[in-house]
């Protein structure tokens, strides 16, 4: 039996390919016991030279190669001066870019190896690197990075929010501020306008009053005048004889 299997192994290439001993009759055994019988010497003999006879051999059929992800993960951590080599040879095509302020994320594919790379970047620099063989786990960790450089810079994104505001907040005050400043010299040059209108009307009715008193001073005079002449007319006319009418 034990030839039998060494043989059947041998065939079919699934265990150690070696030739087992087959004793003769009347000749002492390798081991030292004693002679086979006829009838185990008659088997063997039949298995022999049933290992003469060609079997079918089933025909090879070609495997596609899938490599397996390391330690059972589809996402792995790659190496960041790798991946900047790579981008420095420009081996690298950009699928992905999303940026927020100072951090970006970038999912790059190397054709070569057929790897994807998840980059995430801080101030252009290289931050953190992810690989996959496959676009669903590379695109999930696009996804993760961006969330996260999302989260990252909701600081900055506030900060710049309130510097808008407060610059804003600032132009409306210097604004409002150059406003009063002109409705305030508006209401000095009304009160300096009003003022002098004042004066001036005071000033109107002083002359007023002034050239009316030289007025009825002038007119009294001017009728004294007329009373003179009159009363001078009266007197001259004294003088003249009457005449008789013709």
């Amino acid at each position: 039996m034990k030839s039998l299997l060494n043989r059947r192994s041998a065939l079919l290439g699934t265990g150690p390919s070696h030739l087992a001993p087959v004793s003769r009759e009347g000749s002492p055994s390798p081991n030292g016991n004693e002679p086979q019988s006829a009838a185990a010497q008659g088997t063997t003999e039949s298995v022999a030279g049933s290992a003469d006879t060609p079997r079918p051999v089933t025909t090879l059929r070609a495997v596609p190669v899938v490599p397996s992800p390391i330690s059972g993960r589809a996402v792995q951590i790659a190496d960041t001066a790798e991946v900047e080599w790579l981008a420095e040879e420009e081996a690298l095509i950009p699928f992905r870019v999303f940026r927020s302020f100072d951090y970006s994320v970038s999912l790059l594919f190397h054709p070569r190896e057929l790897m994807y790379y998840v980059a995430l970047y801080q101030t252009g620099s290289l931050w953190r690197a992810l690989k996959a063989t496959d676009l669903n786990a590379a695109e999930a960790a696009f996804h993760h990075f961006e969330e996260q450089a999302t989260r990252l810079s909701e600081g900055e994104a506030r900060r710049a929010q309130l510097a808008a505001q407060n610059e804003q907040l600032a132009r409306m005050i210097s604004q409002s501020e150059a406003q009063a400043e002109r409705l305030r010299g508006e209401l000095q040059r009304h009160a300096v306008q009003e003022q002098s209108v004042v004066g001036r009307q005071h000033q109107v009715r002083k002359d007023v009053a002034q050239l009316e008193a030289q007025r009825l001073a002038a007119q009294a005079q001017l009728n004294k005048a007329h009373r003179q002449i009159h009363q001078l007319n009266l007197a001259s006319n004294e003088g003249i004889p009457h005449l008789p009418a013709r």
